[in-house]
């Protein structure tokens, strides 16, 4: 089956960053800031620092560690028919940007920060279009206590969507509370094993380091069944080497310690590689989602992923722009688009603005719009003799036309035809289409309706907040 893709690294490159990467994680190690992640990456062989906080860890660990990792599992939803099957068979599956602090009001257009409120919009507008394919909570919840916003995001998401979400995590203990509401949700402890409902993004923080909280938070969920994401976001020249090698090299031996932090704390527990590693923006040190240098380091880590039999979340898709609209030039949107080629099976970004600080309602409109185009570019495409049509050729004959042999007709949906109403959004450097985008997410607001979750259910997840709450008053 044809498929179109972008290759970076030829079998030689590749089996050189794997190399680098086990030289990486065995002579310079993994700072983990956690006394008890450490011990428990001591016991499974790692060779512990104590003092210095630094996991060295051999390669034959890593090896058993992708080993018991599952090749393939579902990423659940509320809603059976909704399931994220990993790796996917057709098109990567693209979920929401994570997180804003602040959206575009859906009436005046003027920015402002974000409440559970706003979540449960984003949240119910991703359940109506079929282009998202799972929710990662849009905005963040500014509305609540800064130590519990993840574990509320994570019941309002579930409350108006039938999607898979995946989201973050801030501490053990706020793990614990989120798996306690997944379980009521899915209906018990082994059910959400068998059919985990959320998932969580845990980064890494380039370079090769865990965070104290972050990586506890890991393990719960790791012990908890709940697949994780191993999210590196390496920048090159600022958390890793400005070379495109170093950087691939550093986002994949964090991957590799990610896993290795998953499978110790509990075999068998689903895992994603991911990265959004991007070169630094040279003019504000952040993150550049719009750099030339990112198709090659989405495609040579989704390779990396491909190699070690792991599903991959890489690259980005969406404008991400300042402002709702269009706003970016054709090299700046080809460049993440491209990364979405790279043979990942998810990526993120929908409904972003500002490499994710902002959010608009209308933007995801747009973002799915655009997503409906351009993903007919990977659908798979049958190269035999049959689709080579020799025999058509030869009833045709040389000088004559094809339109009328009964093949054309019978194998027409071979062309994708574009809507051109959908087609005329893209223009870029416009937000002439931001006014129709807006219609589009109010009637989609007004007449989706999401399942509701049972009375008794609500009830003891909401009890299950106000007590985590409680330890923060």
């Amino acid at each position: 089956m044809a498929k179109s893709a972008i290759r970076f690294l030829d079998s030689r490159e590749e089996e050189l960053i794997h190399a680098q990467s086990i030289r990486v994680l065995e002579e310079l190690g993994v700072l983990v800031r956690s006394n008890s992640v450490l011990k428990m990456l001591g016991k499974a062989g790692a060779i512990v620092d104590e003092k210095k906080m630094i996991a060295k860890i051999p390669g034959d660990i890593v090896v058993d560690a992708l080993n018991s990792c599952p090749k393939e599992f579902r990423l659940c939803a509320r809603n059976p028919e909704k399931d994220v099957v990993l790796p996917t068979k057709k098109f990567p599956y693209v979920a929401t940007n994570g997180l804003a602090v602040y959206m575009t009001d859906l009436e005046s257009g003027k920015k402002r920060a974000t409440t559970r409120k706003d979540l449960a919009m984003f949240a119910k507008l991703a359940d109506a279009l079929d282009e998202v394919g799972f929710f990662w909570p849009e905005v963040t919840a500014s509305d609540v206590g800064l130590h519990v916003h993840t574990v509320h995001e994570l019941w309002v998401s579930l409350q108006n969507g039938t999607k898979h979400v995946q989201g973050d995590s801030v501490s053990a203990e706020d793990a614990r509370t989120q798996i306690r509401i997944g379980t009521l949700v899915a209906g018990g402890e082994e059910e959400l094993r068998k059919r985990p409902i959320l998932s969580v993004v845990c980064c890494p923080i380039a370079p090769l380091s865990f965070e104290k909280d972050a990586v506890e938070g890991q393990v719960e969920f790791a012990r908890a069944g709940v697949p994780i994401v191993s999210l590196s976001m390496s920048l090159s020249g600022m958390s890793s080497p400005i070379t495109i090698g170093g950087t691939i090299v550093n986002a994949n031996a964090e991957n590799l310690a990610s896993v290795v932090i998953t499978q110790t704390a509990c075999k068998g527990t689903p895992h994603i590689y991911s990265s959004e590693s991007t070169p630094m923006d040279v003019t504000t040190g952040g993150i550049n989602y719009f750099a030339n240098e990112n198709p090659m380091i989405a495609a040579a880590l989704a390779q990396m992923a491909r190699r070690y039999g792991l599903p991959c979340m890489i690259g980005q898709w969406g404008v991400d722009g300042d402002e709702p609209g269009i706003g970016k030039s054709f090299n700046e949107l080809a460049t993440v688009a491209l990364t979405v080629m790279s043979g990942t099976d998810c990526c993120s970004g929908m409904g972003g603005l500002e490499a994710a600080k902002g959010a608009s309602l209308e933007q995801m409109v747009i973002d799915a719009y655009i997503w409906t185009n351009f993903k007919p570019i990977l659908r798979d495409i049958t190269i035999s003799e049959e689709t080579v049509a020799f025999d058509v050729m030869k009833q045709v004959g040389q000088g004559n036309t094809f339109l009328t042999n009964p093949h054309t007709v019978k194998c027409s949906n071979e062309l994708y035809i574009p809507e051109k109403a959908k087609l005329a959004w893209e223009a870029t450097l416009s937000n002439n289409m931001v006014a129709e985008a807006r219609e589009v997410a109010k009637k989609t607001l007004e007449q989706h309706e999401v399942p509701l979750i049972d009375k008794d259910i609500v009830k003891q997840g909401d009890e299950a907040i106000r007590q985590f709450e409680k330890r923060f008053a």
